[in-house]
């Protein structure tokens, strides 16, 4: 499985009304359960910042790391990136390749 961070910013409805986000957020994750059940979350943190949430996660590949993106925004997000996070092991191996 691939890592994959994916950085979520709502929008600013969603941010005033902490009741309504935390029923949406739990609607976001059973979207994502069902759409994308490959998808292993490893980390989520709230951030002081441009963007609202950080989610560290696994999934099989890049397509899926999109659905998770897509479902996002349908759930309150005006951004939402997925980025793949390669580990630093790996990374130093591949430098050592060049």
């Amino acid at each position: 499985m691939k890592t994959f961070i994916l950085m979520t910013k709502l929008s600013p409805e969603l941010l005033r009304s902490p009741k309504q986000r935390a029923e949406i957020g739990r609607e976001w994750l059973d979207m994502v359960k069902q759409k994308c059940p490959d998808v292993k979350f490893i980390a989520h943190y709230a951030l002081l910042g441009h963007f609202d949430f950080l989610d560290i996660y696994e999934a099989p590949d890049e397509e899926t790391a999109a659905k998770v993106s897509l479902i996002s925004l349908s759930h309150g997000a005006v951004a939402a990136e997925s980025w793949t996070a390669i580990p630093y092991k790996r990374y130093i191996e591949i430098t050592k390749e060049l």
